[in-house]
């Protein structure tokens, strides 16, 4: 998502801080206008707390710096939430516009949300293979730190120079988790570590031949934008920072990260944690959005499993196949035209057919979109540092000034876990008409409060992204039997992921028993399907909010037929689920039963 200054429609950047534009008419009102600037007062306190956050968003405030992690701030940031609702509910619900209502609603939500996870802070993994200051700290510099002056540099410069000090309280976070009984399976530390190792791994760390990440990107970036002796003395205080700081903040969390290994267990599941079930309830609810019991999702992604499973046989039975459905993943499997060439070239085509697709889909955004997004958004494949542990496709959106597109990135390090007939759904999840969609249409509405532009609700946003899956195969966008069994691999994924989940976290299952289950119902390699378990296990309850959220988006479609017949029109209901950016399912649910009932007259 380019956004080419897309999102001043709705912030205007002066000054290095976010401030509101004209406010809709929506907000004429003195309440809604007084409720709005409350809201814009928040939003730039915590904006203010976190310099990462800043930087993603493309605010060169603060860009010197790094978040203080400390449990300190922790407790600060939930005092600030508890009296931030106290102000709220000093407002007359009753004297609101609608939309002035749904941010109340959405506020209310997000910072009770906030308050039940704040109960549970010191169970979250605050490092994994899924991220963590480890990988936040090179992922700001290279993709959120652009250098247009000598300021820039120097701020670049001076975080270099905090690293050490960040990895230092890093550590002394970790040592008191692990105090209180929370670290990792031992099985995860390598995936930690190895990311780890790669950030000082080349000049000016050792003599292997090639430059660090950090380095090439700040000497690229310096020589880019200076004149050659100047630069050169950029680089050399830049070096000094990273054999300084960053070299010996990497080497004692490594060091740290290996001794803990030595103490870990196996075990997977956040049920060995002293409030393990509580935690586990909470991040259901948080991820779900719904009062979901681990039971109801165990029992509904089996469901899902047993249906899928029957339209997967149905795919072979077309391409003339006889055997069972297990002998029909190995064979697809095992076929070296499911994949790409293990080579530059290969990696290249896969790239020049995502971009393709992407085209494709682009050129029909109109047919299933009233609201179209102005944002650009261009395919890459992850970056080598960080290819080996990341996952195998994802989302990033533009910062807040369009410096650049959002990229749907693709996990290109091991050719047999992305097969060519996963491309095609992988691209219409992540990109279009998947997140780049819900992302970019929710930052881009004029006028809204800017906590519900930037808000995270996984539900709705996965629920919408796996939706997003079926769409293409209703606008016919999957060509040929392979590319359907693409998509319905990627649905078995999704509900296959309740079943392992709840399994692990709430039913004692093993890594082991885990990898088994997906081992028997995914055409993906064993290993492709051992490191999808890591990332349930590092991050439990999130691999339910897909199903569900979809399930919902579903379930809302259905009604709104039934309620409007022949003027049910479905780019009106897509754009009644997109237009008010990410929202709770219950709360998206009453919009959307608004837009009904509207609809109707």
């Amino acid at each position: 998502m380019t956004m080419n200054f897309a999102r001043r429609d709705f912030l205007t950047l002066s000054g290095g801080t976010f401030a509101s534009a004209v406010l809709p008419a929506w907000a004429d009102n003195s309440d809604d206008a007084r409720l709005n600037a409350f809201f814009e007062a928040v939003f730039q306190r915590n904006l203010d707390r976190s310099p990462i956050e800043q930087s993603r968003l493309g605010i060169k405030r603060n860009q010197d710096k790094w978040d203080d992690i400390s449990e300190a701030h922790e407790i600060e940031d939930a005092s600030l939430t508890r009296s931030d609702l106290a102000r709220l509910h000093a407002f007359d619900f009753a004297k609101l516009s609608a939309q002035a209502k749904l941010s109340y609603r959405m506020f209310e939500y997000l910072a009770n949300d906030s308050l039940n996870l704040f109960a549970f802070r010191r169970d979250t993994y605050l490092v994994s293979q899924m991220g963590g200051l480890h990988t936040r700290v090179p992922i700001t510099l290279l993709n959120n730190h652009p250098i247009a002056n000598v300021s820039d540099a120097e701020a670049y410069i001076a975080r270099l120079e905090d690293v050490r000090p960040l990895m230092a309280e890093l550590v002394a976070r970790l040592i008191e988790q692990e105090q209180g009984g929370v670290r990792l399976p031992g099985f995860i530390y390598p995936l930690v570590i190895a990311p780890s190792q790669n950030v000082i791994a080349g000049a000016p760390f050792d003599t292997t031949g090639k430059d660090s990440p950090l380095l090439a990107d700040f000497q690229a970036k310096a020589m880019a934008k200076f004149a050659p002796a100047h630069a050169e003395s950029l680089v050399a205080r830049a070096t000094k920072a990273l054999t300084g700081s960053v070299g010996p903040g990497y080497r004692s969390l490594i060091a740290h990260l290996m001794d803990a290994q030595k103490s870990a267990t196996n075990e997977a599941g956040v049920w060995r944690f002293r409030d393990g079930g509580a935690y586990y309830q909470a991040m259901l609810q948080h991820y779900t959005t719904l009062p979901l019991s681990p039971e109801a999702l165990h029992r509904i992604g089996l469901a899902e499993v047993a249906r899928i499973r029957g339209e997967m046989a149905g795919v072979a039975r077309q391409l003339g196949f006889k055997g069972t459905l297990s002998d029909f993943f190995k064979t697809v499997r095992n076929d070296p035209q499911s994949y790409y060439a293990d080579s530059a070239a290969g990696r290249a085509q896969y790239v020049a057919d995502a971009k393709s697709l992407l085209s494709g889909v682009l050129a029909r955004e109109g047919e299933f979109l009233g609201t179209k997004p102005k944002a650009d958004i261009v395919v890459r494949p992850v970056e080598a540092w960080r290819a080996s542990s990341a996952a195998k496709a994802f989302y990033q959106s533009p910062p807040a000034d369009g410096s650049r597109p959002g990229i749907f990135y693709i996990n290109l390090y091991d050719m047999k876990a992305a097969p060519k007939y996963e491309l095609a759904v992988e691209l219409y999840h992540e990109g279009v008409p998947g997140h780049h969609i819900e992302t970019e249409i929710g930052q881009e509405i004029p006028g809204l409060p800017s906590f519900r532009k930037f808000a995270s609700i996984a539900a709705y946003s996965e629920g919408w992204a796996l939706y997003a899956e079926g769409l293409a195969d209703e606008l016919g966008l999957y060509h040929g039997p392979y590319e359907e069994f693409g998509r319905l691999s990627l649905a078995m994924m999704r509900g296959a992921r309740l079943v392992v989940d709840t399994g692990i976290h709430a039913q004692k299952w093993t890594r082991d028993q885990a990898i088994a289950f997906f081992d028997d119902n995914m055409p993906g390699t064993h290993y492709d399907n051992a490191r999808e378990i890591d990332r349930y296990i590092v991050l439990p309850g999130q691999a339910n909010a897909y199903e569900v959220g979809k399930n919902e988006i579903l379930k809302l479609r259905t009604e709104a037929k039934q309620a409007l017949g022949s003027r049910f029109v479905l780019k009106d209901f897509h754009d009644a689920v997109v237009d008010n950016g990410p929202l709770p399912l219950p709360i998206l649910a009453d919009t959307v039963h608004a837009w009904i009932e509207k609809a109707r007259r």
